[in-house]
């Protein structure tokens, strides 16, 4: 057993780079430090000090030398978090790291998770916001297997590193490299509950009022339906080709239905957006995208148009038929799964983006959400 003092320098030192920021992992700190110590040859890896150790003495540091303004730090970062999050709702963010934990020090960064498989309309919306930022790929050898990461890096106030995953590994469990356990985050809604109970009498709204005055609902149906144009769909099911020429001639077609129904309009042509951000379940990642950004009703029939495609061909259970049809819009739900099978023509003409949501802003006589 290595001397219980000689790991302490070592944890010591490790904490005092990485404090410094001369060093950003464990590991390579773990290593240099025993290595300035001449202690590199006499350890076996495993009684290095752990992570945890090195983390404890991280926060000594940060205390020690920022005191009182590490505090205040932390609740502004926390807001600065949930802004930023609100703004990429779409990609299911996640907040991890030392501004959840309360591990931060001078410098830290907000960390977020981010999914998509798309790039490019992550970056969309900071271009639309007007953020700075960098994309950095990053190759992390681990356990003889290597993996390439994507970072973008936003200098604002704070400085953030959203890392992008893939979007079906929205629920994967992510484990701590300090703990060895599920990882610590939290979703917007768990970010507002912990912020009310760390922070009582916290005013939220301040912070919506900030991302509303960056970002409109109609910026937000914008970013979302651009991407759609790159998602190919199935010949077999789609000739018509793209999601994008598919979602603007179910628009057009609900144009001719209901030209005065913004809620159906909007239904219609939000229905697939979900596609560009999970195809795998692309019901549930568009109206978490949309939250926020649409009433019930066209929640509603977004959320039940695939069903309306199995009552159409017979393959819905008797009950679930049931329960749609206690709705009050179960009459415009088929008539949106109507739409959605025949928007699947080629060579027809249809609209813009643009034009489709002019249309649609034109249409608003008073706010649109309570």
């Amino acid at each position: 057993m290595p001397d219980a003092r000689i790991r302490q320098q070592i944890a010591l030192l490790a904490a005092r780079l990485m404090y410094e920021r001369t060093e950003s992992e464990y590991y390579t700190a773990k290593r240099k430090a025993a290595r300035q110590l001449g202690l590199e040859y006499r350890f076996h890896p495993h009684d290095l000090p752990s992570n945890a150790e090195i983390r404890d003495h991280i926060q000594s540091l940060a205390n020690l030398y920022e005191g009182d303004t590490r505090t205040k730090d932390l609740r502004a970062m926390r807001l600065a978090a949930l802004r930023m999050m609100r703004l990429l709702s779409q990609f299911r963010p996640r907040l991890i790291g030392s501004t959840l934990t309360g591990h931060i020090r001078k410098g830290s960064d907000i960390d977020l998770h981010l999914f998509s498989n798309n790039l490019s309309s992550i970056t969309a919306v900071l271009d639309e916001q007007g953020y700075t930022y960098d994309v950095e790929r990053k190759r992390v050898v681990k356990h003889n297997e290597e993996r390439i990461f994507t970072h973008i890096h936003v200098d604002h106030r704070f400085r953030y590193e959203l890392t992008l995953y893939a979007a079906d590994q929205a629920h994967y469990v992510f484990k701590s490299s300090i703990t060895g356990r599920a990882i610590e985050r939290a979703s917007i809604a768990e970010l507002e509950q912990f912020l009310k109970q760390e922070y009582p009498g916290i005013d939220l709204d301040e912070v919506s009022d900030a991302v509303e005055q960056r970002i409109d609902r109609f910026e937000i149906y914008r970013m979302l339906l651009k991407p759609l144009d790159k998602v190919e769909q199935r010949a077999i099911y789609h000739p018509e080709g793209d999601v994008l020429y598919h979602t603007l001639q179910v628009f057009e077609l609900a144009r001719d239905h209901m030209p005065y129904d913004e809620e159906f309009l909007l239904a219609a042509l939000l229905h697939d957006v979900g596609k560009a951000i999970d195809p795998y379940d692309h019901v549930a990642a568009g109206l978490e995208a949309l939250e926020g950004a649409i009433t019930p009703r066209t929640r509603f029939l977004i959320e039940h148009h695939m069903e309306a495609h199995a009552v159409a061909d017979g393959t819905i259970g008797h009950r679930a038929k049931l329960r749609l049809a206690e709705s009050e819009d179960y009459d415009d739900l088929m008539l949106l799964g109507e739409l959605d099978r025949a928007g699947r023509r080629t060579g027809v003409q249809v609209c813009t983006i643009d034009e489709a949501l002019d249309y649609v802003k034109q249409l608003e006589d008073e706010p649109y959400l309570d």
